[in-house]
């Protein structure tokens, strides 16, 4: 589990990707972590298989490079890195299960003062104006809503420590629709009913 707030991003040391899979090797400041442990590339939840030092390395198998931008990964390319969530700390952001479901491209770009509002060509069945959306692993809040896309709008912040500043038209990024939304769509799907009995079964 995470929380989409980025710790640091890192530079690709290298990716070899082949028709079973591949392996990512990145650099880190991380003093503790495993062999094992979870950690979110980019938004993608995957598992530390090897430690060198502060060269951190992880199998990313073959449904993940299908379902993400991680197959388009290449030595120096720059990724967001967070930890996986600790229980003892402050949770912010919003709850990020590190599970990829779309992928979508850059629509556009706009300066708009100190910030920057981008747009996502994308299926919005999921996205709610003000709700929350990962993108590439980073916890945002959603500020406008058409049809076939959705638009952010990054501070300063933002800008300064995840690669959303590299984003350029075009550009492919991994989307995590908010969790809470996909229950719901679960829940109020076009073969149930919304009535007093269907309330109430669910705790309503």
């Amino acid at each position: 589990m995470f929380t989409g707030l980025i710790e640091q991003t890192s530079k690709i040391e290298n990716i070899v990707i082949n028709s079973n899979g591949a392996r990512i090797t990145f650099c880190a400041d991380f003093d503790d972590v495993k062999i094992g442990d979870s950690i979110s590339v980019n938004g993608a939840c995957l598992s530390i298989t090897e430690i060198k030092n502060d060269k951190f390395s992880a199998d990313i198998m073959k449904e993940t490079l299908d379902l993400t931008n991680l197959k388009n990964l290449r030595s120096g390319d720059i990724v967001n890195l967070e930890r996986a969530m600790s229980v003892n700390s402050r949770f912010q952001g919003h709850i990020v299960s590190g599970h990829i479901d779309t992928i979508a491209a850059v629509k556009n770009i706009i300066q708009d003062g100190f910030a920057k509002r981008i747009s996502f060509n994308c299926n919005t069945d999921l996205v709610v104006k003000k709700g929350s959306i990962t993108i590439n692993g980073v916890s945002l809040t959603v500020t406008d809503v058409q049809k076939d896309s959705f638009e952010v709008s990054l501070i300063p912040e933002t800008i300064k420590n995840t690669n959303l500043s590299m984003l350029k038209v075009g550009d492919i990024v991994n989307i995590e629709y908010d969790v809470l939304a996909k229950y719901i769509q679960k829940f109020v799907s076009p073969k149930k009913e919304i009535t007093l009995e269907f309330l109430k079964e669910n705790g309503f």
